[in-house]
């Protein structure tokens, strides 16, 4: 039972939806398992709430 965790900023739910079926189809074609066996969760974080390249996100 893959467990797959996303950690991204927020996303609109069309978006995620979209993430979550290609993710899945990638894991039963690599790892020949069945989609429902496949678990995939999404943390979104808010942009104030991490950083790249020393600079918050919302500051970019």
């Amino acid at each position: 039972m893959p467990i797959v965790t996303i950690q991204q900023g927020p996303r609109g739910v069309e978006q995620k939806r979209e993430l979550v079926k290609k993710v899945t189809e990638a894991f039963v074609e690599a790892l020949e398992v069945p989609a429902e066996s496949v678990f995939v969760w999404i943390q979104e974080y808010p942009a104030e709430s991490w950083g790249a390249a020393g600079r918050l996100t919302a500051d970019r």
